[in-house]
């Protein structure tokens, strides 16, 4: 099966670290942060519509330069690296070793998603990644349909694995099985909202429901 799955906020414990910086950013160019809940609240969505979402009486002009302002704290912030939730590492080397093909889907740029993987053992084991840059952005369904037309799969012998409504409205809409994770950024009455097959509280629970969706 192929695994497809949200990175910050379901395998990352990124969202503390995207708060202040996008806090950081809005200080630097003169705007009022937004509260750390309006955004988690926008994690997950590529970063101009996140910006745009939260600032909208802000110019293109003014959500770039919030945009750039992010960039460059979280470059600096991320030289201490987040770390996976708990049971993550092994979860994923876990699921791999079963033969599933595991892929990531993000909200994060393409240069944003090379500089974890460039000192992450585990980025071995992803088989095919989408980024928000490089394609439509969450809830848009594109990044699914890409993936599954890269592997040569139907969306029926997929799954995508998320935190936000965002990732689940995404498969929804291009018929993917979801299962959504309880310990990210958006509340699970959100995300049952999309009928996943399960939410789970903690990664270690994934496994079962990988089984259980195969039988």
């Amino acid at each position: 099966m192929v695994i497809i799955f949200d990175w910050d906020g379901t395998l990352l414990d990124s969202s503390d670290k995207i708060v202040s910086c996008m806090q950081q950013a809005a200080q630097a160019c003169g705007v009022a942060p937004r509260s750390a809940a309006d955004i988690r609240d926008i994690i997950g969505l590529e970063l101009v519509l996140a910006i745009a979402t939260l600032y909208p009486e802000c110019g293109r002009l003014e959500v770039l330069a919030i945009r750039d302002a992010y960039a460059r704290c979280f470059v600096e912030a991320d030289r201490r690296p987040c770390a996976f939730f708990a049971g993550v590492a092994e979860g994923l080397r876990r699921l791999h070793g079963d033969g599933h093909t595991l892929c990531v889907a993000t909200g994060k740029s393409r240069k944003g998603l090379n500089r974890v993987f460039s000192h992450l053992p585990e980025a071995g084991l992803f088989a095919a990644s989408r980024c928000a840059d490089e394609t439509a952005s969450k809830p848009d369904p594109l990044m699914l349909r890409e993936l599954c037309e890269e592997l040569r799969v139907s969306p029926a012998e997929a799954v995508m694995v998320g935190d936000t409504e965002y990732d689940l409205e995404m498969a929804s809409r291009f018929a993917i099985p979801s299962i959504g994770v309880s310990y990210g950024v958006h509340h699970p009455d959100r995300l049952r909202r999309w009928e996943p097959l399960a939410v789970i509280d903690c990664f270690d629970e994934l496994h079962g429901e990988i089984a259980r969706l195969q039988r």
